[in-house]
């Protein structure tokens, strides 16, 4: 990777994570991946998981945003894997749907990556210094008269999932890959430390799930999530995109 495609293009602290995690039938997901990846399963079973946080001190190409610096976000997002040509695995997330409320952040985000990107009156209840237990954090966003959410509450005392765990596995996936236009699939690295975790709660996922995500999504989404978690978050560092893989051949006529 060149020092160019190294640097940093977006920086920011993601802060009080909520993720509701369903078992999903894998080939509703087999259409959405990225070439040059595959599904990456926790113990044989095919994940998505909304999350909910926020956005804070976020800077774009070192410079901050006037009016962009907080804000919250919601995405659907699975796990895939993909080997690089000198072995190395890489585990990554692709996004399904990608919700915020700055339309300047959705627009950069789908010229720089063609992230899923969809801009929304948002709102969030959620602290806003850290503290051991948030308890109650919810990311709620509007289509039309309607307001819609992700929730939780939190329960304990925080802690590093332990190695192998479903939660390690949905926090620690450190790649982002999105299919472009012409086929190839684009890789960006997502740089932060491992995140302390606090079980969670009375999850809720108040959606129009299909049309925000598809109408193949609906029966996934529909029965309570499989695990809820709410991560603490940290700063972060969201490294340029580089193409990994070239255009899909075009068929002959």
């Amino acid at each position: 990777m060149t020092e160019r495609e190294r640097r940093a293009f977006l920086t920011a602290e993601w802060r009080y994570l909520v993720m509701l995690n369903y078992d999903v039938d894998p080939a509703i997901l087999h259409a959405l991946v990225p070439r040059h990846t595959v599904l990456d399963l926790w113990n044989g079973r095919a994940i998505a998981s909304v999350v909910g946080f926020r956005f804070l001190r976020t800077r774009l190409l070192g410079a901050p945003i006037p009016f962009h610096r907080s804000f919250e976000e919601v995405n659907l997002r699975f796990y895939v894997r993909h080997t690089t040509s000198e072995g190395e695995v890489r585990r990554g997330v692709v996004f399904v749907r990608e919700l915020v409320p700055r339309a300047a952040i959705a627009l950069v985000a789908r010229l720089a990556y063609n992230e899923p990107y969809l801009s929304l009156p948002m709102r969030s209840t959620v602290p806003r210094t850290p503290v051991e237990n948030p308890a109650r954090v919810s990311y709620e966003w509007r289509t039309g008269s309607r307001w819609q959410k992700v929730a939780a509450t939190s329960s304990g005392a925080p802690s590093l999932p332990e190695v192998g765990s479903e939660q390690a596995f949905v926090t620690e996936h450190f790649w982002g890959y999105t299919r472009q236009r012409d086929g190839a699939t684009v890789e960006y690295e997502v740089k932060h430390p491992r995140w302390r975790v606090w079980s969670a709660t009375e999850p809720s996922l108040d959606a129009d799930v299909p049309r925000l995500y598809g109408s193949s999504f609906a029966r996934a989404l529909a029965p309570a999530p499989v695990s809820t978690f709410i991560a603490e978050g940290s700063e972060v560092t969201v490294y340029r995109p580089r193409r990994i893989g070239a255009p899909a051949a075009s068929s002959a006529t």
